[in-house]
């Protein structure tokens, strides 16, 4: 049984996540009473990954029209969802998907509010079946994603051999609503038997995959082993590395993909490996509206994170500090980019469509 993160009951209104800035020593959640909990979660990454952020931003708004059911008409509604909608993407920028979530929801409220046909407690009642089924929609996505994944790898592989991976950060349960994108495709193949080994970075300065991911795949039992940073391109030179499959926070209309810091120098070390490399994301990650990867704005952390650890700091006093949360992989060196309707592949960027 895989962990779930987020725990929602519509009956009586009640959103809680488990605290990630507390893993893997304490196993705590807490609850999200409204749109400020909400923000304040996904700012702190006390909830982090691109879906899992939208899902929780989405629920924090129906968990603010349930515990305050007085709006004055249908007018008064939509203009709540929409603000509260628009305040929770500046929480974190570079994900897309919280700003694709409120982009829908502000389109369908207005459309309902609009609708002769709907009451004002019907509406809140479409509302909230839409962000229900956004949380089943991406466990279910995530398991195709896997699947497409899993085949892709092992298609590419002598029959009946299994596969040793390669994953940055954390995209598994923790960073969706369940089952995971590029840690979905690691568990596909260990369902299969055909999972030899995977190998996660522990995600500097965060350390999303020596907390995040290493505490997934031991809750598993999937084989593991836990790497620095900087021990990728040995890893690649003697470990006989089949893949790498990664998560994207933001996919350009050309194929360039926003991810975890650290990501980019991994595709560009498996490139020269000539290993395969695979964004492993929901379409829902694709945003159309930025032409490429250049347009893509990166959110910059608190130097904190990089001079601190676990309260003690670790850096000298008065160095400075450049700390952006993500960079950018070009499409042209990406093997392929893996979702929900499939795997594409981009030779280049100037002719991908996802």
């Amino acid at each position: 049984m895989t962990l779930q993160a987020i725990k929602w009951n519509r009956e009586d209104g009640k959103l809680e996540i488990l605290d990630q800035t507390l893993l893997p020593a304490t196993t705590s959640y807490i609850q999200i009473k409204g749109v400020k909990d909400g923000w304040n979660a996904i700012n702190k990454m006390q909830v982090r990954g691109a879906p899992a952020i939208a899902i929780v931003g989405s629920l924090s708004v129906a968990v603010e029209i349930l515990q305050h059911p007085n709006y004055e008409d249908k007018k008064a509604l939509f203009q709540a969802i929409k603000d509260n909608m628009n305040y929770l993407v500046t929480a974190r920028p570079t994900a897309v998907n919280m700003k694709v979530a409120a982009n829908f929801f502000t389109e369908l409220t207005n459309l309902l509010s609009l609708s002769d046909k709907l009451t004002l407690s019907q509406m809140k009642d479409k509302f909230i079946d839409n962000v229900d089924n956004m949380l089943m929609d991406d466990i279910r996505y995530n398991k195709v994603i896997g699947e497409y994944g899993a085949d892709e790898i092992l298609c590419n592989v002598p029959e009946g051999s299994s596969v040793r991976v390669l994953t940055h950060c954390n995209t598994g349960s923790l960073a969706t609503a369940g089952y995971g994108t590029a840690l979905g495709v690691i568990r596909s193949l260990h369902k299969k038997g055909r999972l030899e080994h995977v190998y996660c970075t522990e995600t500097r300065p965060y350390n999303q995959g020596a907390r995040l991911t290493a505490y997934e795949l031991v809750h598993d039992k999937i084989p593991a082993t836990l790497i620095c940073d900087d021990m990728v391109a040995a890893l690649m030179k003697t470990k006989q590395i089949t893949a790498v499959v990664v998560g994207a926070d933001r996919i350009a209309e050309n194929g360039d993909t926003a991810n975890k810091i650290g990501t980019y120098q991994i595709a560009i070390l498996a490139k020269y490996h000539d290993v395969p490399f695979y964004v492993a994301a929901s379409l829902t990650s694709k945003d159309s509206n930025m032409s490429n990867g250049d347009q893509i704005v990166i959110e910059e952390r608190p130097e904190r994170e990089m001079t601190h650890m676990n309260d003690k700091r670790i850096a000298a006093e008065g160095i400075t500090c450049w700390n952006p949360a993500f960079d950018v992989t070009p499409a042209s060196l990406i093997t392929g980019i893996i979702t929900n309707f499939g795997v594409s592949k981009p030779s280049d960027g100037s002719d991908f469509v996802l």
